[in-house]
Order: structure tokens, then sequence, then C-alpha cells
């Protein structure tokens, strides 16, 4: 049955709490320690893609960023700073950006939809439509949208690794992997877009195959 009240989230969190310390006494005593996270997830803020049940990892497991369509923009200060303290502070191995298949910002950059003020953050979506259109108007239309999801986390991924952050890193011999990956909202599976960057070297040849993965897979 769907929550339908506010305070009905009280009364859940007071099962759910109760649940957790009687079925695994000290749970919340653990949490307490300073979280010591090796994967940071980047993705979207839709409902259905909650980042801890979808990867079996309990809370101070993986630090979150979530935004509409999971993306990273240079001059988006929020994301940058919380990719610069997983990264400088936490010491994460790992960064791995999520989308997810029927995402409704990539539906309205693909159909050139207006929603309203997130038509300018939908606008960077629109970019790598654009960038990659000729690719995405010779699959068939049904494929588009998806293929389009694939593409947009391609592109953040290449955002990630290309800023000050993730530069100086590498550049310091920190050992910091960044994912591509994409969730299926149907079936409930992450996808791995063979977009795993691990140096700035090795951004090029990567994206270069990365891209043509995408459009060999929904051709």
């Amino acid at each position: 049955m769907n929550t339908t009240s506010i305070h009905e989230l009280f009364a859940h969190n007071r099962v759910w709490a109760a649940q957790m310390e009687r079925e695994r006494p000290g749970f919340f005593t653990s949490l307490i320690k300073q979280q010591t996270p090796k994967f940071m997830w980047i993705g979207c803020s839709d409902s259905r893609v909650p980042a801890n049940q979808i990867t079996g990892l309990e809370p101070g497991e993986v630090f979150v960023h979530r935004n509409v369509a999971n993306l990273v923009v240079h001059s988006d200060l929020n994301a940058l700073s919380a990719i610069q303290y997983a990264v400088d502070v936490l010491k994460v191995e790992h960064v791995m950006v999520v989308g997810h298949y029927g995402c409704g910002g990539v539906m309205a950059a693909m159909r050139g939809t207006r929603v309203g003020l997130a038509d300018n953050w939908i606008r960077h979506i629109q970019n790598v439509r654009d960038r990659h259109r000729t690719l995405l108007e010779a699959l068939p239309e049904a494929k588009r949208a998806d293929a389009l999801v694939d593409l947009n986390v391609i592109e953040q991924v290449v955002n990630v690794c290309v800023s000050t952050v993730m530069m100086d890193a590498w550049a310091r011999g920190q050992k910091v992997s960044i994912h591509g990956w994409a969730f299926g909202v149907h079936d409930g599976l992450l996808q791995d877009l063979h977009m795993t960057v691990s140096s700035t070297e090795s951004i090029e040849p990567l994206y270069r195959a990365a891209v043509e993965g995408v459009i060999a897979a929904y051709r």
C-alpha cells in the first residue's frame, strides 16, 4: 500500500528502527563511526533508483549524489563539491555515474518537451542528443531514448574525469576509477556501459569504444 500521509513516514521510521535494532543489535551504534565508503554513486533523483538497495550496500558504504538525469556540469558546485569530498576526504576508490532507462529528464530532452525551470538543466542532455544526433537518427525510433540514456552516462563520466578534482587526484597517483552504468527499472539490473576510466590518458579511447558499443547494441 502506498504511503499517503506525512505522519505515516514517522510511523514507518519507528517500525524500521525497532526492527533493525531487534534483528541487528548495535546497528545504529556502528553508524556513529566515521563513514569510510569505497564507492560514490552519482545518480538520478528518480525515486525508483535507490543506490543502496540496488547495489546491496549498507548505509555508510556508498556516498551518494543525485540530481535530475545524473548530470555532472562543470559549473555545478554542488556536484563538484560532493565529488571533491568523496575523492579527497573519504578516499573513495570507485565513482559510479548511473543513469536509468525511462528517465523523465532524458525523455524530455529527446522529445523537446517543456517541463518548466528544469528545461535549463535538461538543456545539458539536449547537448548530448545534438552531439550524437546522426548516430541516434540511424537507430530505430523506439530505441533512441534508451540509447540516449547510455550516451548521457558516457558523457557524464567524461565530465567527471576532466574535472579538476579527478585530474589532480590522478596526477598525485591516487587510485580512483570512474564507471558508467545504466539501471533497468523494468528488470532491476545494472548494465555496464564499458566506460571505466582510471587515468586521464585512457579517456579518449575508452570514450570512442563506449559510444560505438552503444550504437552497436541498439542498431
